[in-house]
């Protein structure tokens, strides 16, 4: 009975951990985003509506790179190495 129990809490831990990992589509990051530029009080068709959906995509490529950077391995060698 003990190791049916450890098993199904192996389980759900396993699936709750899988359920973190879960990434956003293109379309839920897309409307994400256009619902955060019309909360900025941005008009959805407008020249200032697409600057804020450019500039809310910029930034994320821009913490993209620098995690990676920061992450880089090869570049700053192993956390130990600092």
């Amino acid at each position: 009975m003990r190791t049916m129990t450890t098993r199904l809490l192996g389980l759900a831990a396993a699936g709750l951990l899988l359920a973190a990992c879960q990434t956003m589509s293109p379309q839920e990051r897309r409307a994400r985003d256009e619902n955060t530029c019309a909360s900025y009080g941005f008009r959805r068709g407008t020249d200032a509506f697409a600057t804020c959906l450019q500039r809310i995509d910029l930034d994320r490529r821009a913490e993209s790179r620098a995690f990676r950077y920061d992450n880089d391995v090869f570049l700053h060698g192993p956390y130990y190495w600092r």
